[in-house]
């Protein structure tokens, strides 16, 4: 029999109790309940009960007509070494089972609530012999786990702990399949399916996913890909193990469906296990749009429960209160989040306008700062935005939306960019960043600001370990992949560099940061004739036809062939020199061919500029650089790199 029931019926094998044999079905009132696998029937009809209401209800059935309190029932059912809200937990599942038996708490016929002691169950219960005929089963049926009294050989005690430790194996397979949940330590949620077939719908899903990726990423112990990873397998039949081997073979899998319809929300998730492709769990959750956050974060709470989380105390509180959202600021954010993360000049600009939008119908809405700052960050680490004026507004939003809520790990790590980028306080930047991390040890950005914040600082073994860890948040990032390359290239690593970079070209050819880098590690390493076929390839994927594409490169074909590096840079020079008396080019790019090309003076000038332009290429390139080995003795670049804090690779 099922829960501690079982444990009667080995007992009973060993002399220790003399009652009817156990049964594995158990019937009360019209229902039927399998203890083998936790089904419940009504009527014939098999009822949705997940695995723990369902083994609540077992164990309340197994004790008929006795208490059973409710320190037993959450020792049982979660484990005395699992940290979950027992409290929150248990009322859970007690709501659950009333209203699948349709049982009044103030007029109960099944489950009787006893004030300040637990439960007990209070209908009469018949178990199914062999034969399939009913029989009445006595309460004094079921042996209660208690310490065992100076009558009981110390035997029999061995005997039942064995049960036990059976029991608990059976369970588990019964209800879960070969696939234990504390062997998942890695998951990916898909895309939410848009069940609206409105396509202008799509952020609200993708929103959705999001967030719940978000919630899930808080808890420990967990490796949650990230959304940017999974995004490219909706509307994919990718079959689930295939997926899960894609991801850097994840252990499980969610997969669900969203619905808006007016004032609701619905959502529906399953936990499939990505080696077998077996289902492990599934339910389907509604409430009222004002309360999203709280419906999210029931399903993560869920989740978690199902694949056997630890949680920590701070954990708990953030999976278990959620503030009611106004609906329109909602779904301004989701808008934002959506837009934002294309990280184009349109998307990040959009985004961020979607982020006010937000603020300006709720003013306390601490994502959405935590969102703009976030914009602004990688505006200005992309070069979209000028870092003078993004920085600024990046940190005027982080700090917002930390004094709102000081655990949102992305305000933390935009933060931490602020510090970094344009305040060059390092250590400033370094608390944030690993404050970030701990609050959420999932979070990519955090983990790959972090890893170039490292390179600069000359920490070459941790940027690496940082960069990997995001690799393997978010495998499928073209971003992270190809700025994983930064402390390779910053340690002249050149071959290494160039083997991560061709990671991102084989998933996208046309990936403009996946060419710079390489160019760059070309251009570094002098391997200059195939920077050459780099630049051509790049006019190329820049709407040039291939016979421009090659004239335009045949100069520095022809310099390279005869004169060598010289012959390259200096023809690099003379094709930028127009640009370079407008203004138009990046301070720190001109730096690098000046100081290439023997200009030392012009060389330290743009270096000067870029500084004042705070540019975020200058922090973490002026170590690796091999064009500056000219001119690093000069003191006037001493005095740059005393200015920044810069400091030398020590590994």
């Amino acid at each position: 029999m099922c829960s501690l029931a079982g444990v009667s019926n080995l007992c009973r094998s060993a002399g220790l109790a003399t009652e009817p044999k156990s049964h594995e079905r158990v019937l009360f009132g019209d229902y039927e309940l399998d203890c083998r696998t936790g089904e419940l029937r009504h009527n014939g009809t098999t009822l949705k009960l997940q695995p723990q209401p369902a083994k609540v209800l077992s164990m309340l059935v197994s004790h008929a007509g006795e208490v059973v309190t409710r320190e037993e029932l959450t020792e049982q059912v979660w484990g005395a070494d699992t940290y979950v809200d027992f409290e929150h937990g248990l009322n859970f599942a007690i709501r659950k089972i009333r209203s699948i038996l349709e049982d009044d708490p103030e007029h109960p016929r099944f489950v009787e609530t006893m004030p300040k002691l637990g439960y007990r169950f209070i209908a009469t219960v018949k178990g199914t012999a062999a034969t399939g005929q009913p029989q009445v089963v006595p309460a004094a049926a079921t042996l209660r786990w208690r310490v065992m009294s100076g009558k009981i050989l110390y035997a029999a005690a061995a005997v039942v702990f064995a049960a036990i430790v059976g029991l608990t194996w059976y369970l588990r397979t019964s209800w879960f399949g070969t696939a234990s949940a504390s062997q998942i330590r890695s998951l990916a949620v898909l895309p939410l399916r848009n069940l609206s077939n409105d396509p202008n719908q799509e952020y609200f899903s993708d929103g959705m996913t999001d967030e719940l990726i978000t919630d899930l990423a808080k808890a420990d112990g967990l490796r949650v890909i990230s959304h940017t990873s999974v995004e490219r397998y909706k509307g994919t039949k990718v079959s689930l193990p295939e997926i899960a081997r894609e991801l850097g073979g994840v252990d499980a899998v969610v997969e669900g469906t969203v619905l808006r319809s007016g004032d609701r929300v619905r959502i529906t998730a399953q936990l499939i296990d990505g080696r077998s492709d077996q289902h492990l769990w599934a339910d389907s959750y509604e409430r009222d749009v004002r309360d999203v956050l709280a419906l999210q974060n029931d399903v993560a709470r869920d989740i978690a429960g199902e694949v056997a989380l630890k949680l920590s105390p701070s954990q708990q509180e953030r999976l278990w209160t959620a503030r009611r959202v106004v609906p329109e600021a909602h779904e301004a954010y989701l808008k934002g989040i959506f837009d934002a993360s294309k990280l184009t000049p349109e998307g990040l600009q959009s985004g961020i306008g979607h982020f006010d939008d937000a603020i300006k119908v709720d003013a306390d809405y601490a994502p959405a700062y935590a969102g703009k700052a976030e914009a602004y960050g990688w505006g200005a680490g992309l070069g979209i935005m000028p870092p003078s004026d993004a920085l600024p507004k990046a940190r005027v939003a982080a700090n917002k939306a930390l004094e709102l809520d000081d655990t949102l790990s992305q305000a933390h790590h935009s933060l931490a960019w602020v510090d970094y980028a344009f305040d060059w306080n390092f250590k400033a930047a370094e608390t944030e960043f690993r404050r970030a991390v701990e609050l959420n040890a999932n979070d990519v950005t955090a983990h790959l600001w972090y890893g170039m914040f490292l390179a600069q600082r000359g920490r070459i073994k941790e940027s690496i370990a940082e960069m990997k860890h995001a690799e393997e948040l978010d495998p499928r990032s073209l971003m992270v992949n190809g700025l994983s390359a930064t402390p390779l290239l910053e340690s002249r690593q050149y071959d290494a560099a160039i083997e991560q970079v061709n990671k991102v070209l084989l998933m996208d050819p046309s990936n403009g940061l996946g060419h710079w880098m390489l160019l760059t590690a070309y251009e570094r390493k002098g391997d200059l004739a195939r920077a050459i076929d780099e630049r051509e390839k790049q006019a190329a994927l820049w709407g040039q036809s291939p016979e421009n594409a090659a004239k335009q490169t045949a100069p520095l074909r022809k310099a390279h062939a005869s004169s060598g590096a010289n012959g390259y840079w200096q023809t690099l020079l003379v094709s930028m020199e127009p640009d370079l008396a407008k203004g138009h080019f990046d301070p720190y790019g001109a730096a690098v061919v000046l100081a290439r090309a023997g200009e030392k003076s012009r060389a330290l000038a743009a270096l000067e500029k870029s500084y004042a332009t705070r540019s975020t290429e200058l922090l973490y390139s002026l170590n690796g650089e091999p064009a500056f080995d000219s001119i690093r003795a000069d003191p006037r670049f001493q005095n740059l790199l005393q200015q920044i804090g810069v400091q030398p690779n020590r590994e």
